[in-house]
């Protein structure tokens, strides 16, 4: 787990934090958002940090700036987001960090679930998808 880090000054935040599978079925809009609940979730942004720019996102993923100002849009209307006029979006106030275990792992509930999907489609034994899973979770 990562600790929650208590920040003096906000941070600019890159367009690195995001990642898209681009052969996912889900869309790429859904992929930023539920990332960005993640990050709050696991107190890896903090109130106040500066979004990267939707220019920068969509360039560094290559993907149309529609798709991340959707994201940002909903983001702002769930108010995970803030908008500062003139200076772009950044984390709101009321994104603590840190929810409790059950929070977070009710955000990670619907990956699993694909993944559990697609182990019995393969028909994949599950102490050989949990073997996998505790392997990649360690780096290997």
């Amino acid at each position: 787990m990562t600790p929650n880090i208590t920040r003096a000054e906000p941070r600019q935040l890159g367009a690195e934090i995001f990642q898209v599978a681009t052969g996912s079925s889900e869309p790429i809009y859904r992929q930023l958002i539920e990332q960005l609940r993640r990050l709050q979730a696991g107190g890896q942004i903090a109130a106040g940090d500066a979004m990267p720019s939707v220019r920068d996102v969509a360039s560094e993923l290559g993907v149309n700036p529609m798709t991340v100002s959707k994201a940002y849009s909903m983001l702002e209307a769930e108010g995970l987001l803030v908008r500062r006029r003139g200076l772009g979006m950044e984390v709101a106030a009321r994104a603590s960090g840190n929810s409790d275990l059950a929070s977070r792992l009710e955000l990670l509930r619907p990956s699993l679930e694909r993944i559990a999907l697609e182990a019995s489609q393969l028909e994949l034994d599950s102490k050989a998808v949990i073997t996998l899973l505790t392997s990649i979770l360690k780096g290997k």
